[in-house]
Protein backbone atom coordinates (compact mmCIF):
# COMPACT_ATOMS: atom_id res chain seq x y z
CA UNK A 1 0.00 0.00 0.00
CA UNK A 2 2.85 2.38 0.92
CA UNK A 3 4.72 1.58 -2.28
CA UNK A 4 1.58 2.26 -4.32
CA UNK A 5 1.17 5.71 -2.70
CA UNK A 6 4.79 6.65 -3.40
CA UNK A 7 4.39 5.51 -7.02
CA UNK A 8 1.28 7.66 -7.52
CA UNK A 9 2.98 10.72 -5.98
CA UNK A 10 5.90 10.39 -8.35
CA UNK A 11 3.53 10.21 -11.33
CA UNK A 12 1.61 13.33 -10.20
CA UNK A 13 4.89 15.23 -9.71
CA UNK A 14 6.12 14.24 -13.16
CA UNK A 15 2.82 15.25 -14.76
CA UNK A 16 2.76 18.61 -12.94
CA UNK A 17 6.36 19.36 -13.85
CA UNK A 18 5.73 18.37 -17.44
CA UNK A 19 2.62 20.55 -17.65
CA UNK A 20 4.39 23.54 -16.09
CA UNK A 21 7.38 23.14 -18.38
CA UNK A 22 5.03 22.88 -21.34
CA UNK A 23 3.26 26.14 -20.38
CA UNK A 24 6.55 27.96 -19.84
CA UNK A 25 7.84 26.72 -23.17
CA UNK A 26 4.57 27.73 -24.86
CA UNK A 27 4.77 31.24 -23.34
CA UNK A 28 8.37 31.60 -24.52
CA UNK A 29 7.21 31.13 -28.10
CA UNK A 30 4.31 33.64 -27.88
CA UNK A 31 4.88 36.81 -29.88
CA UNK A 32 3.29 39.77 -28.14
CA UNK A 33 2.07 42.63 -30.33
CA UNK A 34 3.82 45.93 -29.70
CA UNK A 35 3.73 49.36 -31.34
CA UNK A 36 4.90 52.96 -30.97
CA UNK A 37 2.85 55.94 -29.86
CA UNK A 38 2.00 58.12 -32.82
CA UNK A 39 2.62 61.87 -32.87
CA UNK A 40 0.22 64.00 -34.89
CA UNK A 41 -2.03 67.04 -34.78
CA UNK A 42 -5.51 66.19 -33.60
CA UNK A 43 -8.43 67.62 -31.71
CA UNK A 44 -10.90 66.50 -29.11
CA UNK A 45 -14.42 67.70 -28.41
CA UNK A 46 -15.08 69.01 -24.93
CA UNK A 47 -18.51 69.73 -23.54
CA UNK A 48 -19.41 72.52 -21.15
CA UNK A 49 -22.65 72.93 -19.24
CA UNK A 50 -24.38 76.05 -20.54
CA UNK A 51 -27.19 78.50 -19.86
CA UNK A 52 -29.25 79.78 -22.78
CA UNK A 53 -30.46 83.40 -22.84
CA UNK A 54 -32.46 85.44 -25.33
CA UNK A 55 -30.46 88.12 -27.09
CA UNK A 56 -32.97 90.57 -25.57
CA UNK A 57 -34.97 89.70 -22.49
CA UNK A 58 -36.69 92.58 -20.70
CA UNK A 59 -39.33 93.27 -18.08
CA UNK A 60 -42.47 95.12 -19.15
CA UNK A 61 -43.56 97.41 -16.31
CA UNK A 62 -46.33 99.95 -15.76
CA UNK A 63 -45.10 103.52 -16.16
CA UNK A 64 -48.22 105.04 -14.60
CA UNK A 65 -50.63 104.30 -11.76
CA UNK A 66 -54.18 103.23 -12.52
CA UNK A 67 -56.56 100.40 -13.27
CA UNK A 68 -55.50 97.91 -15.92
CA UNK A 69 -58.29 98.38 -18.41
CA UNK A 70 -57.38 95.86 -21.12
CA UNK A 71 -54.80 93.17 -22.00
CA UNK A 72 -54.38 92.74 -25.76
CA UNK A 73 -51.97 89.76 -25.77
CA UNK A 74 -51.72 86.33 -24.20
CA UNK A 75 -48.96 84.36 -22.55
CA UNK A 76 -46.55 82.75 -24.99
CA UNK A 77 -47.81 84.89 -27.88
CA UNK A 78 -45.50 86.20 -30.58
CA UNK A 79 -45.81 89.98 -30.73
CA UNK A 80 -44.55 92.57 -33.22
CA UNK A 81 -42.77 95.81 -32.49
CA UNK A 82 -45.33 98.54 -31.72
CA UNK A 83 -48.19 96.10 -31.09
CA UNK A 84 -50.49 97.16 -28.18
CA UNK A 85 -50.08 94.97 -25.12
CA UNK A 86 -51.67 96.69 -22.09
CA UNK A 87 -54.07 99.61 -21.65
CA UNK A 88 -54.28 101.46 -18.32
CA UNK A 89 -57.54 103.41 -17.81
CA UNK A 90 -56.72 106.79 -19.44
CA UNK A 91 -59.55 109.03 -18.14
CA UNK A 92 -57.53 110.98 -15.56
CA UNK A 93 -54.62 111.49 -17.95
CA UNK A 94 -56.95 112.58 -20.78
CA UNK A 95 -58.46 115.20 -18.46
CA UNK A 96 -55.01 116.44 -17.46
CA UNK A 97 -54.10 116.79 -21.11
CA UNK A 98 -57.24 118.86 -21.85
CA UNK A 99 -56.48 121.14 -18.91
CA UNK A 100 -52.89 121.59 -20.08
CA UNK A 101 -54.07 122.44 -23.59
CA UNK A 102 -56.51 125.05 -22.23
CA UNK A 103 -53.82 126.66 -20.10
CA UNK A 104 -51.48 126.70 -23.09
CA UNK A 105 -54.14 128.39 -25.20
CA UNK A 106 -54.65 131.08 -22.55
CA UNK A 107 -50.90 131.59 -22.26
CA UNK A 108 -50.64 131.96 -26.03
CA UNK A 109 -53.34 134.65 -26.09
CA UNK A 110 -51.68 136.53 -23.26
CA UNK A 111 -48.32 136.35 -25.03
CA UNK A 112 -49.73 137.70 -28.31
CA UNK A 113 -51.51 140.58 -26.54
CA UNK A 114 -48.35 141.47 -24.63
CA UNK A 115 -46.41 141.35 -27.88
CA UNK A 116 -48.79 143.93 -29.49
CA UNK A 117 -48.49 146.18 -26.45
CA UNK A 118 -44.74 145.90 -26.52
CA UNK A 119 -44.64 146.96 -30.17
CA UNK A 120 -46.55 150.12 -29.15
CA UNK A 121 -44.17 150.69 -26.25
CA UNK A 122 -47.04 150.26 -23.80
CA UNK A 123 -45.30 147.48 -21.83
CA UNK A 124 -41.64 146.81 -21.17
CA UNK A 125 -39.45 144.17 -22.76
CA UNK A 126 -39.33 142.33 -19.46
CA UNK A 127 -43.12 141.89 -19.39
CA UNK A 128 -42.99 140.52 -22.93
CA UNK A 129 -40.24 138.08 -21.94
CA UNK A 130 -42.30 136.94 -18.94
CA UNK A 131 -45.37 136.32 -21.11
CA UNK A 132 -43.24 134.37 -23.57
CA UNK A 133 -41.81 132.23 -20.77
CA UNK A 134 -45.29 131.48 -19.41
CA UNK A 135 -46.39 130.41 -22.88
CA UNK A 136 -43.36 128.09 -23.25
CA UNK A 137 -44.07 126.59 -19.83
CA UNK A 138 -47.70 125.92 -20.78
CA UNK A 139 -46.61 124.15 -23.99
CA UNK A 140 -44.21 122.00 -21.96
CA UNK A 141 -47.10 121.05 -19.67
CA UNK A 142 -49.03 119.89 -22.74
CA UNK A 143 -46.10 117.73 -23.84
CA UNK A 144 -45.81 116.27 -20.34
CA UNK A 145 -49.54 115.46 -20.20
CA UNK A 146 -49.34 113.82 -23.64
CA UNK A 147 -46.42 111.72 -22.40
CA UNK A 148 -48.31 110.56 -19.30
CA UNK A 149 -51.32 109.68 -21.47
CA UNK A 150 -49.04 107.78 -23.85
CA UNK A 151 -47.69 105.73 -20.94
CA UNK A 152 -51.19 104.33 -20.39
CA UNK A 153 -50.84 102.51 -23.75
CA UNK A 154 -48.03 99.97 -23.41
CA UNK A 155 -46.68 98.66 -26.72
CA UNK A 156 -44.10 96.01 -27.60
CA UNK A 157 -40.64 97.62 -27.93
CA UNK A 158 -39.44 94.86 -30.30
CA UNK A 159 -40.54 91.60 -31.90
CA UNK A 160 -40.61 88.83 -29.33
CA UNK A 161 -42.47 86.24 -27.28
CA UNK A 162 -44.46 87.30 -24.25
CA UNK A 163 -43.97 85.42 -21.01
CA UNK A 164 -46.18 84.85 -17.96
CA UNK A 165 -48.76 87.52 -17.06
CA UNK A 166 -48.20 88.90 -13.56
CA UNK A 167 -51.44 90.91 -13.52
CA UNK A 168 -55.01 90.55 -14.79
CA UNK A 169 -57.54 92.97 -16.22
CA UNK A 170 -59.01 95.15 -13.47
CA UNK A 171 -55.82 95.12 -11.38
CA UNK A 172 -54.89 98.36 -9.65
CA UNK A 173 -51.34 99.07 -10.75
CA UNK A 174 -48.59 101.02 -9.04
CA UNK A 175 -45.99 102.88 -11.04
CA UNK A 176 -43.21 100.43 -11.96
CA UNK A 177 -45.26 97.29 -11.31
CA UNK A 178 -44.15 94.21 -13.29
CA UNK A 179 -46.65 93.18 -15.98
CA UNK A 180 -44.76 90.50 -17.94
CA UNK A 181 -41.43 89.83 -19.68
CA UNK A 182 -40.61 89.88 -23.37
CA UNK A 183 -37.95 87.77 -25.12
CA UNK A 184 -36.35 88.30 -28.49
CA UNK A 185 -35.40 84.75 -29.49
CA UNK A 186 -34.18 85.47 -33.02
CA UNK A 187 -30.67 84.84 -31.69
CA UNK A 188 -29.59 83.21 -28.44
CA UNK A 189 -26.68 83.96 -26.16
CA UNK A 190 -25.28 80.74 -24.71
CA UNK A 191 -22.99 81.13 -21.70
CA UNK A 192 -20.56 78.40 -20.61
CA UNK A 193 -17.73 78.31 -18.07
CA UNK A 194 -14.19 77.42 -19.10
CA UNK A 195 -11.41 76.44 -16.64
CA UNK A 196 -8.44 78.78 -16.35
CA UNK A 197 -5.95 76.40 -17.99
CA UNK A 198 -8.18 75.91 -21.05
CA UNK A 199 -8.82 79.65 -21.25
CA UNK A 200 -5.05 80.27 -21.37
CA UNK A 201 -4.57 77.64 -24.09
CA UNK A 202 -7.33 79.35 -26.09
CA UNK A 203 -6.22 82.94 -25.58
CA UNK A 204 -2.55 82.36 -26.50
CA UNK A 205 -3.28 80.14 -29.50
CA UNK A 206 -2.35 81.36 -32.96
CA UNK A 207 -5.98 81.53 -34.11
CA UNK A 208 -7.40 83.32 -31.05
CA UNK A 209 -8.63 86.20 -33.24
CA UNK A 210 -10.61 83.81 -35.44
CA UNK A 211 -14.24 83.36 -34.47
CA UNK A 212 -14.43 79.86 -33.00
CA UNK A 213 -17.35 77.70 -34.08
CA UNK A 214 -19.15 75.59 -31.48
CA UNK A 215 -22.14 73.26 -31.35
CA UNK A 216 -24.97 72.95 -28.85
CA UNK A 217 -26.25 69.71 -27.37
CA UNK A 218 -29.78 70.33 -26.09
CA UNK A 219 -31.28 68.94 -22.89
CA UNK A 220 -32.83 66.02 -24.80
CA UNK A 221 -29.29 64.96 -25.80
CA UNK A 222 -29.89 65.96 -29.42
CA UNK A 223 -27.73 68.45 -31.33
CA UNK A 224 -29.19 71.85 -32.14
CA UNK A 225 -29.48 72.37 -35.90
CA UNK A 226 -27.47 75.62 -35.99
CA UNK A 227 -23.79 76.33 -35.34
CA UNK A 228 -22.73 79.00 -32.88
CA UNK A 229 -19.82 81.44 -32.74
CA UNK A 230 -17.85 82.33 -29.62
CA UNK A 231 -17.99 86.13 -29.60
CA UNK A 232 -17.05 87.34 -26.14
CA UNK A 233 -15.23 86.34 -22.97
CA UNK A 234 -16.12 87.96 -19.67
CA UNK A 235 -13.60 90.19 -17.90
CA UNK A 236 -13.19 88.32 -14.61
CA UNK A 237 -12.69 84.80 -13.32
CA UNK A 238 -15.03 83.37 -10.72
CA UNK A 239 -12.73 83.04 -7.71
CA UNK A 240 -14.84 80.26 -6.21
CA UNK A 241 -14.80 77.98 -9.27
CA UNK A 242 -11.68 79.17 -11.11
CA UNK A 243 -13.72 79.47 -14.32
CA UNK A 244 -14.40 82.28 -16.76
CA UNK A 245 -17.58 82.67 -18.81
CA UNK A 246 -17.54 82.45 -22.61
CA UNK A 247 -20.53 83.60 -24.67
CA UNK A 248 -21.51 82.00 -27.97
CA UNK A 249 -24.24 83.36 -30.25
CA UNK A 250 -26.56 80.90 -32.01
CA UNK A 251 -29.11 81.83 -34.69
CA UNK A 252 -32.57 80.55 -33.76
CA UNK A 253 -34.67 80.88 -36.94
CA UNK A 254 -37.24 78.23 -35.98
CA UNK A 255 -37.65 79.45 -32.40
CA UNK A 256 -36.61 76.10 -30.92
CA UNK A 257 -34.53 77.62 -28.15
CA UNK A 258 -36.15 79.64 -25.35
CA UNK A 259 -34.78 81.88 -22.65
CA UNK A 260 -33.66 79.95 -19.55
CA UNK A 261 -32.99 76.59 -21.24
CA UNK A 262 -29.90 74.53 -20.46
CA UNK A 263 -27.65 72.42 -22.64
CA UNK A 264 -24.02 71.63 -23.35
CA UNK A 265 -21.69 73.55 -25.62
CA UNK A 266 -19.45 71.28 -27.68
CA UNK A 267 -16.13 72.91 -28.54
CA UNK A 268 -13.22 71.36 -30.43
CA UNK A 269 -9.91 71.74 -28.64
CA UNK A 270 -6.86 71.36 -30.92
CA UNK A 271 -3.74 69.44 -29.88
CA UNK A 272 -0.45 70.13 -31.66
CA UNK A 273 1.97 67.19 -31.98
CA UNK A 274 -0.09 65.07 -29.63
CA UNK A 275 1.20 61.67 -28.44
CA UNK A 276 -1.62 59.19 -29.11
CA UNK A 277 -1.93 55.58 -27.96
CA UNK A 278 -4.74 52.99 -28.00
CA UNK A 279 -6.73 52.84 -24.78
CA UNK A 280 -6.39 49.05 -24.75
CA UNK A 281 -2.62 49.43 -24.27
CA UNK A 282 -3.20 50.95 -20.81
CA UNK A 283 -4.20 49.64 -17.43
CA UNK A 284 -5.03 51.30 -14.14
CA UNK A 285 -3.87 50.81 -10.59
CA UNK A 286 -6.01 52.83 -8.19
CA UNK A 287 -6.33 56.24 -9.85
CA UNK A 288 -3.14 56.05 -11.94
CA UNK A 289 -2.73 54.94 -15.56
CA UNK A 290 0.13 52.75 -16.76
CA UNK A 291 1.53 51.13 -19.89
CA UNK A 292 4.13 48.44 -20.42
CA UNK A 293 7.21 49.78 -22.21
CA UNK A 294 9.34 47.18 -24.01
CA UNK A 295 13.11 47.59 -24.28
CA UNK A 296 15.14 46.56 -27.34
CA UNK A 297 16.03 43.36 -25.50
CA UNK A 298 12.33 42.60 -24.96
CA UNK A 299 12.25 43.44 -21.26
CA UNK A 300 8.90 44.62 -19.90
CA UNK A 301 8.82 47.79 -17.75
CA UNK A 302 5.74 49.26 -16.12
CA UNK A 303 5.51 53.05 -16.62
CA UNK A 304 3.03 55.63 -15.34
CA UNK A 305 1.56 58.08 -17.88
CA UNK A 306 -0.56 61.21 -17.68
CA UNK A 307 -3.64 61.21 -19.90
CA UNK A 308 -4.49 64.67 -21.23
CA UNK A 309 -7.63 63.89 -23.21
CA UNK A 310 -9.72 61.00 -24.44
CA UNK A 311 -10.81 60.15 -27.97
CA UNK A 312 -12.89 57.14 -29.00
CA UNK A 313 -10.60 54.16 -28.19
CA UNK A 314 -7.58 56.48 -27.93
CA UNK A 315 -5.76 58.47 -25.26
CA UNK A 316 -3.77 61.67 -25.74
CA UNK A 317 -0.75 61.38 -23.44
CA UNK A 318 0.59 64.55 -21.83
CA UNK A 319 3.51 62.98 -20.00
CA UNK A 320 5.34 59.65 -19.67
CA UNK A 321 5.81 58.57 -23.31
CA UNK A 322 7.54 59.64 -26.49
CA UNK A 323 6.97 58.53 -30.06
CA UNK A 324 10.18 56.48 -29.87
CA UNK A 325 8.97 54.25 -27.03
CA UNK A 326 7.72 50.75 -27.76
CA UNK A 327 4.61 49.80 -25.83
CA UNK A 328 2.78 46.51 -25.33
CA UNK A 329 -0.42 46.49 -27.34
CA UNK A 330 -1.96 43.15 -26.32
CA UNK A 331 -1.35 40.64 -23.52
CA UNK A 332 -1.29 43.16 -20.68
CA UNK A 333 -2.85 40.67 -18.26
CA UNK A 334 -0.37 37.93 -19.22
CA UNK A 335 3.03 39.58 -18.83
CA UNK A 336 4.76 40.71 -15.65
CA UNK A 337 7.03 43.63 -14.85
CA UNK A 338 10.74 43.01 -15.66
CA UNK A 339 9.86 39.89 -17.68
CA UNK A 340 11.52 39.31 -21.07
CA UNK A 341 9.16 38.49 -23.95
CA UNK A 342 9.15 37.92 -27.69
CA UNK A 343 7.47 40.71 -29.63
CA UNK A 344 5.95 41.43 -33.00
CA UNK A 345 5.90 45.07 -34.08
CA UNK A 346 2.86 46.70 -35.69
CA UNK A 347 3.06 50.10 -37.37
CA UNK A 348 1.11 52.77 -35.41
CA UNK A 349 -0.92 53.79 -38.46
CA UNK A 350 -1.96 50.19 -39.01
CA UNK A 351 -3.02 49.95 -35.38
CA UNK A 352 -5.21 53.03 -35.80
CA UNK A 353 -6.75 51.71 -38.99
CA UNK A 354 -7.57 48.42 -37.31
CA UNK A 355 -9.35 50.37 -34.62
CA UNK A 356 -11.40 51.90 -37.45
CA UNK A 357 -10.59 55.38 -36.17
CA UNK A 358 -9.04 58.51 -37.43
CA UNK A 359 -7.80 61.63 -35.75
CA UNK A 360 -8.51 64.87 -37.55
Amino acid sequence: MKKSFIFMSVIVFILFTSCHSEKAEKKEHIEFLVTNPIKKDTSTTKDYVSQIHSIRHIEIRALEKGYLNHISVDEGQQVKKGQPMFQIMPNVYEAELERAKSEAMAAEIEFKNTQLLAEGNVVSENELALAKANYAKAKAEVTLAETHLGFTRIKAPFDGIMDHLHVREGSLLDEGELLTTLSDNSKMWVYFNVPEAEYLDYIISANKDTKKEVELLMANNKPFNQKGIVETIEAEFNHETGNIAFRATFPNPNGILRHGETGSVLMKVPYKNAIIIPQKATFQILDKTYVYVISKAGKVSQREITVGAELPHLFIVNDGLSENDTILLEGIRVVRNNETIHTKFLEPNKVLSELDLYAE
